[in-house]
């Protein structure tokens, strides 16, 4: 049984996308916090982005008292990616920005504000189903390809070596034992990225796929071995000219399944992109949320997998309900972790906003490249001995 999942450079444009909108609203944060930003003043953004040949376009909704320099935040982020000339498929210093962001609706922004509203409180900023994952395959309580393919993302991206333009992609598979459930070893092993040939210094293809493959398994020790089977760049070719969105458009949102989970059996994606909004919009916040229940749950040992669902109404502050499945791995009832998890957690956009630190414009800056695999507050444990001393288990 071989379980897979992928991964994604920060360089893909789709993630180019997401760190853009990620940097306008941790940008607007910053703006914020110098006029003595609260809850009750926190901005309330949803900035969507479309990343096209030479032309960035950022829309949506927001709702501020600051101001910011669009253009120079957009080509900012893209210059920190490293796509500075066209010869990488992007050059941030003659992209084109488009501005077409409107006023957050009043009706929405009633709902989430703690002065306002129906219900006095700051509301989820819209109805949703967020769901939050956790196992104990790996020392982060993540599943083992969710770890492995982003060990060597990283790996890529830190290499510094300019022959690896920014634009890239990874995918593992992951050989299970049938009887166990546990992960045995790893089977195979994809890489795609872009190649500037400017820096090829005479290297033909067979010796940049063995540099690939040298990265590649430096990153994934412990689990490659010699009869891991590795492909770099299936097609045959991937220069960098071609690549970022000189030949794929990149757009917010798009690539969840690589940046929650991995697309891994039993880790359910629900609401929307997460990356791209502002707190008190629970397709953010409960996602983290989620994540830190399932977390602290499997941390506690009351299950070794363990899935959070976490639904809301636009202007209710607690959950709509809350369901938990384990799999059968749990030590005690599902429906009695559900009322562990309303005893013990505050779910509230509020509540999760303080917890999580979620009006940290260096969280904002970060997330985009995993919304886990950090020292992120949500992967916190601190919840798990509370939780095993309550559930009254061995």
């Amino acid at each position: 049984m071989q379980i897979s999942s992928e991964g994604i450079k920060v360089g893909h444009p789709d993630i180019v996308a997401d760190m853009i909108a990620a940097n306008v609203i941790a940008t607007i944060l910053d703006r914020e916090k110098k006029k003595g930003m609260t809850l009750d003043t926190m901005p309330h953004c949803g900035v969507e982005v479309f990343l096209g040949k030479g032309l960035c376009v950022v829309g949506g909704e927001v709702s501020t008292r600051a101001w910011i320099d669009l253009d120079k935040c957009v080509r900012d982020t893209v210059l920190s990616i490293g796509y500075n000339d066209s010869a990488v498929g992007l050059n941030a210093n003659s992209l084109g920005v488009f501005n077409a962001i409107i006023p957050q609706s009043p009706d929405i922004n009633i709902g989430t504000r703690a002065d306002a509203g129906k219900y006095k409180e700051i509301g989820a900023g819209d109805q949703g189903i967020m769901y939050g994952f956790a196992c104990d395959e790996t020392p982060e309580l993540l599943p083992l390809p969710f770890v492995l393919v982003n060990r060597m993302m990283r790996a890529f991206e830190s290499c510094k070596n300019p022959l690896f333009a920014p634009d890239g992609k990874g995918q593992v598979s992951v050989d299970y034992d049938e009887k166990t459930g546990k992960p045995v070893r790893l089977v195979k092993v994809l890489m795609s990225n872009s190649i500037d040939y400017r820096y090829a210094k005479g290297k033909n293809a067979c010796a940049i796929e063995k540099l690939a493959k040298q990265i590649a398994f430096e990153s994934l020790k412990g689990w490659a071995d010699k009869k891991t089977e590795f492909f770099f760049n299936p097609t045959g070719e991937w220069k960098a000219v071609n690549s970022c969105s000189a030949a794929d458009s990149g757009v917010t949102g798009r690539k969840l399944v690589a940046q929650l989970y991995g697309g891994y059996p039993g880790a359910q994606l629900g609401g929307g992109a997460v990356v791209n909004k502002s707190p008190e919009k629970v397709d953010c916040s409960a996602a983290f949320g989620a994540r830190y229940v399932a977390k602290n749950i499997v941390a506690a040992g009351l299950a070794s997998k363990c899935s959070v669902q976490l639904a809301y109404a636009i202007g209710i502050a607690k959950p709509f309900s809350i369901y938990v499945n384990t799999f059968g791995t749990g030590k005690l009832d599902d429906e009695k972790l559900e009322k562990l998890i309303e005893k013990h957690f505050d779910l509230t956009p509020a509540g999760m906003i303080q917890k999580f630190d979620l009006l940290n414009s260096d969280i904002y800056r970060r997330i985009p490249r995993t919304l886990f695999l950090d020292n992120y507050p949500w992967e916190k444990t601190d919840t798990a001995k509370l939780l095993k001393k309550d559930a009254k288990v061995k």
